[in-house]
């Protein structure tokens, strides 16, 4: 019983709290697809796109953006319900040593699964708003933290660029300091794992899977890009939400 107790615990970190949230909160993000099992187990499906795969270009081309959440996304998503299978049988055997084992397949795929929820709702048409700057509250934290929006965009994309290997770029709110701040996180690990405090705003996929196809190696046209269709609205409610 405190086996399955203790790694209940751990699931529920891992699962839920990496990130299934709108913002810093306890729920799921609008538009997440979950499914509960008789015996009590979530697994997650792919969400749909709230726009046309062709919608954001010329930023992101359609078939980057069909490649990247029908195969990449759903990949995350099949081995994350997978290993979480697997846990649900090793807590049901008291096998602490399969549950500890698959604790990277959770936070790997579980992190993708989070990620890309997060990507698919920080992009927005052009035609719908996408690009346009963040007004009211946000627009003035990033003032205040930053200088201007043209200095966090330089800072974002300069540290995105920098980063070796796979992984992401965010605009965070720091719920505990109240303060705007630029992270990176690896592979896919979600932000919640630089800080239980940080509350991803926005944030820009920069593994090669996200541009290779359009831009090649040259990442940094890439990150100058996507600015165009980003949706500072979906931040701005996020910030609002965790600030008020």
């Amino acid at each position: 019983m405190a086996l399955r107790t203790l790694a209940s615990k751990r699931a529920l970190t891992l699962a839920q709290g990496l990130g299934f949230r709108h913002g810093g909160g306890g729920a799921a993000p609008s538009g997440e697809h979950l499914r509960r099992h008789a015996r009590g187990l979530v697994t997650f499906s792919l969400p749909d796109l709230p726009y046309d795969y062709g919608a954001l270009e010329p930023a992101i081309s359609g078939e980057i953006m069909k490649l990247h959440h029908q195969k990449h996304h759903q990949t995350y998503i099949t081995n994350y319900n997978k290993a979480l299978e697997q846990l649900e049988d090793a807590m049901a055997k008291g096998d602490a040593s399969a549950v500890v084992g698959l604790q990277s397949a959770i936070k790997f795929n579980g992190g993708g699964h989070v990620n890309h929820s997060i990507f698919w709702k920080n992009l927005k048409p052009v035609s719908e708003g996408g690009g346009e700057p963040p007004h009211g509250t946000l627009g003035w934290a990033i003032d205040t933290d930053f200088g201007s929006l043209e200095v966090l965009i330089q800072k974002m994309n300069a540290e995105g660029a920098a980063l070796q290997g796979s992984g992401w770029v965010w605009l965070a709110l720091d719920k505990e300091m109240k303060k705007l701040k630029v992270e990176t996180t690896a592979n896919q690990d979600p932000l919640v794992t630089k800080g239980a405090t940080l509350v991803p705003l926005l944030g820009i996929d920069v593994w090669e899977h996200a541009y290779y196809l359009q831009y090649k190696n040259v990442k940094p046209d890439y990150l100058k890009n996507i600015w165009k269709v980003a949706n500072w609205k979906y931040a701005s409610e996020v910030y609002e939400s965790e600030i008020a």
